[in-house]
């Protein structure tokens, strides 16, 4: 069991007082800021892509064309049971998810989730699931084959 919370404070050392006058332990006059410049300033704050007036990374990327740029890429979309449920497909790959739209065309990857209710049969093949999903499809009859 520790005993350091018990120790009696030696010393309390108050924190200094930036530009506060000469008295405040850090100075008078620039008050610990260096002279001159943006970070000088009260209230200096620059943003965190600032790079000094350089023209900026953002800036110096060639552009993309039409209105795909704005939709990021999403690298793993959660599938619930009931979006199983309603597809068409007795064996679902991830290109069937793709084809009947319950992913969107720019996901990377998909995995089920245990959401909702399954009842019928499916054959799941290279689709990574949670264990209590693949559980719930094995009950219903149907299974699940990882990708080799």
């Amino acid at each position: 069991m520790s005993l350091l919370n018990q120790l009696p404070i030696l010393k309390n050392k108050s924190h200094k007082r930036v530009g506060r006058g000469f008295g405040s332990g850090k100075g008078g006059h620039t008050a610990g800021r260096g002279t001159k410049g943006q970070n000088s300033r009260a209230g200096a704050k620059s943003p965190l892509w600032f790079e000094g007036g350089q023209l900026p990374l953002i800036k110096r990327m060639p552009m993309l064309r039409g209105k795909g740029r704005f939709n990021p890429i999403k690298p793993t979309v959660a599938v619930s049971l009931s979006d199983l449920e309603n597809m068409k497909a007795d064996r679902i790959t991830f290109e069937t998810l793709r084809l009947e739209k319950v992913v969107p065309a720019r996901a990377r990857k998909a995995k089920i989730i245990a959401t909702g209710q399954i009842s019928r049969s499916v054959v799941v093949e290279g689709v990574s699931t949670s264990a209590q999903a693949a559980k719930l499809i094995k009950e219903a009859g149907g299974s699940v084959q990882l990708s080799k």
